[in-house]
């Protein structure tokens, strides 16, 4: 692991045998393989072991994490702890370790529970440029000086070669105590990892992250490149990570960000009740789930709920930020967030913002404390080629009157197309500028206010009713057609729903037929792949819904999809 003088190497017996022809009527020579046997390489670590010992079995286990610290791991070596069991100290594996993806070392627990690592001012695991590692059942616990500045599970690679290192995997862990739960970074775009797994897992309670992939930006024009390459989020839960009321210059309190990434998944995850200590008077907020400088990105079937700010920025459930592309976030669910359910931001004025969808989610009842955010939230530089379609937004009374969807001047060639927009006062729609419908154009959306008529405040114009504001604006207008309502979709769970957790999605399920079904065909119309689905997993049929819900049924049950 750490300190080591050598690589220790394993050794290769040839023999030369004959044996009595009377038995085999063969001569056998040379170095003879054993295809269907591998030793069986496992160290243990217990408390009721002895550092003398060779940690070959339960039995010969060691007792310290510094004995197990001292030794240089191969590929398909595993190294395992006594479940239940409390061991302080770290453990790093380093170049000339691991190293290989098809045989990877494993750290991890044996018999019943996980082992716990208490680590004091270091992380709690660390691989330092080498990959082909996977860490397992485990939990890590941040103690004296980790949480200011340690990440529980650190994992970095600055190589000079510039070669991205291939497979890392981290399941079932528990990490808590520390400035990030798990970190995953590189010296530079060239450098980093491919082929990384997070899944099954919880980091909570730890000061700034739960979960971060990072490394520097490409260039200083925006120009991509990405360290990270196939990376999964899957079933992590990022929760009560509360920022830092002294960290002015940065945002603390998020959930789960990637950064620096090239194609990457997070499903069936959540973030909920961080950011509860961040800074107020930081410039930049912390959110649920989000990404900065990376590409091909899916968020689907997760959860984003309750997470705060402690400023006047962001605060939101989700996020793609400065210089993300060609990603899509679906079928996920925000609720009683600070700031916006979703949000398109970027502070580049560059053009690498382009390309990314919002379909089939929920927001409800976000911009708590900000209000002015709405629900979905699209602002920055430059916003090229946003699509927005098919969701469903809900806001009630807050504590000063926002809108259910804002859009800031920078937004280029942004489509807004068969979304449901309800509240419970009247602002819908806010810009800051006149956008002509060749820069942003809304066609077929659901505009329903439960107080009277939806206002539209358009340029610092406020416009009473849809048809106002198509007349003065030429908006919701499809082939010279008029497009878009003002009706009632009757949710299931009454005129504004407010979901407090996530089965109560099934609230925002419309019921009858002023709206059903009698969404834009996006596909004929836009060439628009929309996916088959709602949020819900109900096939689409030969007919577009208007909100992220087909409308309900005779017998129909609903349940609230797999996100955590």
């Amino acid at each position: 692991m750490r300190n080591r003088s050598a690589r220790r190497r394993g050794r290769r017996l040839c023999a030369l045998a004959a044996l009595p022809a009377a038995l085999t009527g063969v001569f056998v020579a040379g170095c003879v393989a054993t295809p269907h046997y591998t030793p069986d390489r496992s160290y243990y670590v217990s408390p009721d072991g002895d550092d003398d010992n060779d940690g070959r079995s339960p039995d010969r286990a060691w007792r310290s994490l510094k004995r197990a610290d001292g030794r240089d791991f191969e590929p398909g070596d595993r190294l395992l702890l006594r479940g239940g069991a409390r061991f302080e100290g770290s453990l790093m594996l380093s170049a000339g370790e691991a190293g290989r993806a098809d045989e990877p070392v494993v750290v991890g627990s044996y018999g019943g529970g996980r082992a716990t690592i208490v680590a004091h001012d270091t992380p709690g695991i660390s691989v330092h440029n080498t990959a082909g590692v996977e860490i397992r059942d485990l939990a890590i616990v941040g103690g004296h000086g980790a949480y200011t500045g340690q990440g529980g599970v650190h994992v970095y690679n600055d190589r000079p070669d510039g070669r991205k290192l291939r497979h890392v995997s981290i399941v079932g862990v528990e990490v808590s105590g520390f400035r990030n739960g798990i970190e995953i970074g590189s010296v530079s775009w060239l450098t980093g990892f491919r082929d990384v797994l997070i899944k099954d897992s919880v980091l909570r309670d730890n000061k700034d992250i739960g979960l971060l992939t990072y490394a520097p930006q490409a260039l200083a024009d925006g120009t991509p490149g990405y360290a990270h390459e196939d990376v999964v989020v899957s079933g992590v839960r990022a929760h009560h990570n509360a920022g830092d009321p002294r960290a002015h210059n940065r945002h603390t309190g998020n959930g789960i960000i990637l950064g620096s990434v090239r194609g990457g998944r997070i499903q069936g995850s959540s973030a909920h009740d961080n950011g509860s200590r961040a800074s107020a008077e930081a410039h930049e907020g912390p959110v649920g789930i989000w990404s900065y400088d990376s590409t091909g990105l899916l968020m689907e079937h997760n959860r984003s709920y309750r997470n705060h700010t402690g400023s006047g920025v962001d605060g939101g459930g989700f996020g793609l930020d400065s210089n993300v592309s060609d990603s899509t976030l679906q079928y996920n669910l925000a609720f009683g967030n600070d700031g916006p359910g979703f949000h398109a931001y970027t502070s580049k004025d560059n053009d690498a913002h382009h390309g990314n969808v919002f379909r089939f989610n929920i927001s409800s009842n976000d911009g708590r404390k900000r209000p002015e955010t709405g629900g979905i939230d699209v602002h920055g530089r430059s916003i090229n080629r946003l699509q927005v379609y098919n969701n469903t937004v809900v806001m009630t009374d807050t504590v000063r009157p926002g809108p259910v969807v804002r859009l800031l001047a920078g937004a280029r060639d942004v489509t807004f197309r068969n979304n449901l927009l309800v509240t419970d006062g009247s602002l819908l729609v806010m810009t800051d500028a006149a956008f002509p419908a060749g820069r942003v154009l809304w066609q077929g959306n659901d505009y329903y206010a439960t107080s009277g008529r939806p206002t539209v405040r358009w340029a610092g114009m406020t416009y009473s009713g849809l048809a106002e504001w198509r007349s003065a604006t030429g908006q919701e207008m499809t082939d010279g057609r008029k497009t878009g309502f003002e009706a009632d979709p009757c949710f299931r769970g009454g005129k504004t729903p407010v979901v407090e957790k996530a089965g109560d999605a099934t609230l925002l399920v419309p019921g009858c037929d002023p709206v059903a079904e009698k969404g834009l065909d996006l596909r004929s119309l836009f060439g628009t792949d929309t996916g088959g689905q709602d949020y819900f997993g109900e096939a689409l049929g030969t007919t577009m819904p208007i909100g992220a819900a087909v409308r309900e049924r005779d017998g129909s049950s609903r349940a609230d999809g797999p996100a955590s």
